[in-house]
């Protein structure tokens, strides 16, 4: 059987990477060291089996650029998601999401990890 087990990313400062995540709902699995001396760490949202593997290196300078990539995650009730993220003081962007969400908008909206990695929230289709 063929799987999508994790997708890495490279970050510069691995504990504020962890508490960046756990805001937005991501658990902490495991943590190892690999054979090349990386410090490994799994997140993952509760029902979803992919990973969320971060990776800190020593000699490695984490510079990612604009819109490289990005990852998605889905939320029953976007706006009061937004909302505890912007009270545990996380920028959410556009900066008029909630406007655009009252006049019928499409729910998606945007933050940015502490390497500048984007993370895309959509509202769940009920």
């Amino acid at each position: 059987m063929l799987q999508f087990l994790h997708t890495r990313l490279r970050v510069s400062d691995m504990e504020a990477s962890i508490g960046f995540y756990q805001k937005l709902g991501f658990i902490l699995v495991k943590s190892s060291i690999s054979p090349q001396g990386n410090k490994l760490t799994y997140l993952s949202i509760p029902g979803s089996e992919h990973l969320l593997e971060l990776c800190w290196s020593q000699n490695y300078q984490v510079a990612v650029p604009e819109d490289l990539m990005h990852t998605c995650i889905g939320v029953d009730d976007i706006v009061s998601f937004c909302t505890n993220l912007e009270e545990q003081n996380i920028e959410i962007w556009p900066a008029d999401w909630k406007e655009t969400f009252t006049n019928g908008g499409l729910k998606m909206a945007f933050v940015t990890d502490p390497d500048g990695y984007e993370v895309e929230i959509l509202e769940n289709k009920r």
